[in-house]
């Protein structure tokens, strides 16, 4: 198969991070699962990532292999979204930066108070926040969603989650490695 030129250089920067050390890569994707480092730490153990798909298949099964704690610790780990630490600005850089993207900084009243009625009935239900890729989302197409996935089981939303989180962490990578 033949690469091109924005895999080989991804690739080259994954080998390069990995040749720098536990430590440097463990550094380099802190911020790839929100407030999660064990997870970079655990997939340092299924080298060699020879692309960045492989790199990503590792994080998706060290979380997939994780404990039901871990894992509802990582989703957990999510802010909500245009919640109480998008206003106080404690979001990570990366999440202010998603956030930001999907508009979600500049919701009128209306939508802001929609948006926390929502966050609140889903995390009432649930016990965890709404998680979503928001990348190419609009505000209307992710309250639609939270919405929607407010009825479902706990066991399909819990699955939900989870499989937004690789999507965001795919992006983030993919942010990373550009």
């Amino acid at each position: 198969m033949i690469q091109s030129t924005t895999d080989v250089l991804q690739n080259g920067k994954i080998l390069a991070l990995c040749q720098r050390g536990k430590q440097a890569f463990q550094a380099q994707l802190d911020g790839i699962y929100e407030h999660s480092p064990w997870i970079a730490e655990r997939a340092w153990a299924h080298q060699p990532f020879e692309s960045l798909d492989a790199l990503h298949a590792a994080l998706v099964v060290v979380v997939k292999q994780a404990s039901r704690d871990e894992q509802l610790g990582l989703i957990r780990a999510h802010p909500e979204l245009a919640g109480k630490e998008a206003e106080a600005g404690a979001l990570t850089a990366a999440s202010t930066a998603e956030q930001r993207g999907a508009g979600l900084n500049e919701c009128t009243r209306e939508e802001l108070q929609r948006l926390r009625e929502l966050n609140a009935g889903y995390r009432a239900k649930f016990g965890f926040p709404f998680v979503i890729a928001v990348k190419g989302l609009t505000r209307t197409q992710i309250m639609e969603a939270m919405q929607a996935r407010t009825a479902n089981s706990l066991e399909i939303e819990f699955q939900a989650c989870l499989e937004q989180i690789y999507k965001i962490a795919r992006f983030r990578l993919d942010t990373l490695f550009q």
